[in-house]
């Protein structure tokens, strides 16, 4: 045992093999820290990885999760069958990235292989499908076993009160899950109705100064108890449409400067006198994201 070994052994065995704290989301101290408190980048978009117009990442999920990333946002659509949600980008018949089970299967083989890592998964229901459609695929991947469950449900949780990451992980409740629209928390409490707990900023934005923190979603809300989320990524108009800005991304998903992450970051907390609860960004892998959220949360990359 080391507590028989002498003092100058001991000395050189704590050089050898430092004792390190546990790490919750990468960083010891938000393990303390409540869900709420904590400023998380996120992919948005994040199934449709490739390099079409319709694409907004450039690598898989699983290569975003092993990047930091622990904010997922993806589109939902019903298959052209019409009997399967699966992940598509704006329609089926556009793209058409896989199965709803799918995804949620690959996120909760990450989750089972790194068990100290807490999720935000943040859902789209862009057909506006009755909620059993998105249980069915939670159950058939499992990851609804890894869900966390407010104890306020079905009222909304106050943002106070929310626990800290490490009680997230001793309690097995790894993944906090949110739907845009048509939730349902008396049927499927591990869903829950996204702006009945956010505010979101302007969407498909193409100015990229990035110099409007307003309210966009839901129309006419206060952001009084509510956490939100920064929309920061760049689209540019083609020939009428709006086309992720894959080319300036650098700067967009930057750390500081016009435009940056740091600098809207800083624009919206002046507003609403707390910073972001999630920042949705287009190439996760472009730019410094997670240094940038490392800044705004205090704590060393």
């Amino acid at each position: 045992m080391l507590s028989n070994l002498p003092l100058g052994l001991l000395s050189a065995a704590a050089l050898l093999f430092p004792i390190t704290s546990a790490q919750c989301n990468g960083q010891v101290e938000y393990c303390t820290r409540s869900w709420s408190n904590i400023t998380t980048v996120g992919s948005h978009d994040s199934p449709f990885v490739g390099d079409s117009l319709s694409d907004n990442q450039d690598i898989s999920i699983t290569a975003q999760l092993d990047l930091g990333i622990r904010f997922l946002q993806g589109q939902t659509h019903m298959s052209i069958l019409g009997n399967e949600l699966e992940l598509c980008h704006t329609s089926c018949l556009l793209e058409d990235a896989g199965s709803l089970t799918d995804y949620l299967t690959t996120i909760k083989t990450w989750l089972d292989a790194n068990p100290n890592e807490v999720l935000t998964l943040l859902l789209t229901n862009g057909d506006y499908v009755g909620i059993g459609n998105f249980s069915a695929s939670f159950e058939a991947s499992g990851l609804d076993t890894l869900c966390y469950v407010p104890p306020t449900s079905p009222d909304v949780l106050p943002i106070n009160e929310w626990p800290t990451l490490q009680e997230l992980i001793d309690n097995g409740t790894r993944v906090v899950t949110f739907l845009d629209y048509d939730a349902d928390m008396s049927t499927v409490p591990y869903i829950l109705d996204e702006f009945s707990y956010y505010f979101e900023t302007p969407y498909d934005v193409t100015d990229s100064t990035f110099d409007d923190c307003s309210i966009n979603r839901p129309s006419g809300a206060s952001a009084d108890g509510r956490m939100y989320i920064v929309n920061h990524f760049l689209d540019k108009d083609v020939l009428g449409a709006d086309i992720p800005d894959r080319d300036a991304a650098n700067t967009t998903n930057a750390v500081s400067g016009t435009g940056s992450i740091g600098a809207q970051t800083a624009l919206c907390e002046s507003l609403y006198g707390r910073p972001p609860n999630g920042i949705l960004l287009d190439w996760v892998d472009l730019g410094e994201p997670i240094k940038a959220q490392d800044v705004i949360n205090g704590v060393s990359s």
